[in-house]
């Protein structure tokens, strides 16, 4: 045993185990900080007509009150994974918490719309030092097998959870105390983790040598390039897909991102070294995740449409419709963490996949007018338990074999896929929609008629993604508890 600052740490060849106290505290400490991540992408979404009417946002720009917070974390998350194995997971965690609760208060205290939308921006690129550093902290701090895969199980499934219960606190904080307070509850909460961090994380210095030079080249032209791909995706259901700032934008984060990937091979001490990616089946787990957010993103975001537009819900009740998808994560992650110790991630996720496409599939069939208990929930239940296991073996899956000096640049990868996956989910699946209503107002369906045959197509495309999400599973590792991890070198 050792002590860093009066505080005794494990061995160094020793690890942490869920059933003792300092195992299963760590766990949900990590776990905030991913709820807390992911809880801010959602939660702006049921608040933005309280927002528009309280700063005079026009309809062009509130989208950024959502899609700026999107646009900074997705760009970010690679260099951020990166900079928590160079300089230290709890440092950067740390510092992320920081710029989030800093950028919180002034989103919250924002008088003008352009403020706000800077503070979401920044508040993006903390969530992007944070969410990395908090995974792979807990990808190195617990034993490998049975505990391992179980706390990774809970993070997958905090993750679907966090996103369901984002809506649902939207609506109520928007139509309680208002809609700064949405914001204004990050800082003490931010506090309390960080608080949490210093006690009870080790201190580490990172794998950079001293004298090494950064690359800051490097990571200049892979956020340049993140960052340019994101916001193509954001914006292209607002300007259209074959616009020439649609087509400029993407091909412009192309050419940054191969001429990124020729200086990472030429470069001496690379920022991310590709060698990564030859951990088996970690690029698999990261396309298998990408798609399969492209697809279960359209469940939130139509179904919400569906009920506010179409049954007239509130936003408090359409948030709290998505409470029972909430606890089919919670039941999914706790079976899915088991059967993968059993059979592999491989089956759970290919399974998870086909079942989550299964549940959008019973949601895109609810009629125009249908009730939320015979039509909308057992759809919602099919897909939580569907989806609920694919976020918790997708993660065991590309976390496995890793080394820990480049655990947070897998755990980078893997975040960047959830907020990519998004983005094209509402960029591809939105120009389905909009397409499908079009098409019908053309032939003189009324414009309810149309929206609603609209946001069903999306979430029938969203489920037949889910379903090419499963082929593609079949290429991810089979990681389980009997099988030991392979460590590869990186460098």
């Amino acid at each position: 045993m050792g002590s860093v600052h009066g505080r005794v740490l494990p061995a160094a060849d020793s690890r942490l185990v869920l059933r003792s106290r300092l195992g299963a505290i760590t766990l949900v400490l990590l776990c905030g900080v991913q709820f807390l991540d992911i809880v801010d992408s959602a939660i702006v979404n049921v608040a933005l007509p309280s927002i528009q009417h309280s700063l005079g946002f026009s309809q062009q720009n509130l989208q950024w009150v959502a899609s700026g917070y999107i646009l900074t974390y997705g760009g970010f998350l690679l260099l951020g994974g990166r900079l928590a194995d160079l300089l230290g997971r709890r440092r950067m965690l740390l510092t992320g918490l920081a710029v989030f609760a800093v950028s919180s208060l002034t989103a919250g205290l924002a008088n003008d719309a352009g403020l706000l939308v800077a503070a979401r921006l920044v508040q993006g690129v903390g969530a992007a030092l944070m969410a990395p550093a908090a995974l792979s902290e807990l990808t190195a701090s617990f034993r490998e097998g049975k505990d391992r895969n179980t706390a990774l199980g809970v993070w997958g499934a905090v993750s679907g959870m966090a996103a369901a219960a984002g809506v649902f606190l939207g609506g109520v904080i928007s139509q309680g105390p208002g809609w700064r307070w949405i914001f204004f509850v990050n800082p003490p909460v931010c506090v309390a983790v960080a608080a949490g961090a210093l006690a009870l994380l080790a201190s580490d210095r990172g794998s950079r040598a001293e004298g090494t030079a950064f690359d800051s080249q490097g990571a200049a032209l892979v956020t340049g390039g993140m960052l340019l791909l994101v916001y193509g995706l954001v914006r292209a259901p607002v300007v259209g897909w074959g616009s020439a700032q649609t087509i400029g934008v993407l091909a412009g984060s192309a050419v940054v991102m191969v001429v990124f990937a020729f200086y990472q091979l030429r470069c001496r001490n690379p920022l991310v070294p590709f060698a990564v990616l030859r951990v088996k089946g970690l690029a698999a787990a990261d396309l298998t995740q990408l798609i399969a957010f492209t697809g279960f993103f359209s469940m939130f975001f139509y179904a919400t449409l569906y009920m506010q537009e179409v049954l007239h819900y509130s936003p408090l009740k359409a948030g709290a419709a998505y409470l029972p998808i909430t606890a089919g994560f919670a039941v999914a992650g706790g079976m899915a963490s088991q059967l993968v110790t059993r059979i592999g991630t491989r089956p759970v996720v290919v399974a998870g996949c086909l079942i989550a496409g299964a549940g959008i599939y019973l949601v895109s069939r609810v009629p125009l007018h249908g009730s939320y208990v015979s039509d909308l929930l057992p759809g919602f239940v099919v897909m939580a338990l569907g989806a609920g296991s694919v976020f918790v073996s997708v993660t065991a899956a590309a976390n496995a074999g890793v080394p820990s000096d480049k655990a947070g640049l897998a755990a980078g990868l893997l975040n960047s896929s959830q907020q990519v996956g998004s983005a094209l989910g509402l960029a591809v699946l939105s120009a389905v929609a909009i397409t499908r209503t079009n098409n019908l107002i053309a032939g003189h369906a009324s414009h309810l008629v149309a929206a609603d045959a609209g946001y069903h197509r999306a979430l029938l495309a969203g489920s037949i993604l889910m379903a090419g999400a499963a082929v593609l599973a079949l290429r991810i590792g089979n990681t389980r508890q009997a099988a030991p991890l392979v460590m590869v070198s990186a460098e």
